[in-house]
């Protein structure tokens, strides 16, 4: 069997995370964040959809991190996405952060909103 080191490319995949913080890239980020296409950025939760919606075109399918557990999203935030076109999949945030990586190092257009766990 031959083992290879995942390669990302320019993409910032999620290091680590822990009670209120995400590492992506090396950086520790405190607090709620979005992974685009454009680098990280804090987010505001489900009622800031600026930044995901203006990325749509870039990504074919966005995970939302809901905490520690899987929760269901705001309908709200879910049709203001999906109207921009774009997938929107919600589990809980560690699992999204390793779903996004794997898809990330297969070169998928992937992106993330992470609430803490």
């Amino acid at each position: 069997m031959r083992l290879n080191e995942i390669r990302f490319g320019d993409a910032l995949p999620v290091d680590g995370y822990g009670p209120g913080f995400f590492r992506v890239g090396g950086v520790v980020h405190e607090g709620a964040v979005a992974v685009l296409p454009g680098g990280v950025r804090a987010w505001g939760g489900y009622g800031d959809t600026e930044a995901l919606v203006a990325a749509a075109g870039a990504l074919d399918v966005l995970f939302v991190g809901t905490g520690a557990e899987t929760a269901h999203l705001p309908a709200a935030f879910r049709a203001a996405l999906e109207a921009a076109g774009l997938g929107v999949e919600a589990m809980a945030s560690p699992a999204a952060c390793r779903t996004y990586n794997v898809l990330l190092s297969e070169g998928r257009r992937v992106g993330l909103a992470l609430l803490p766990v």
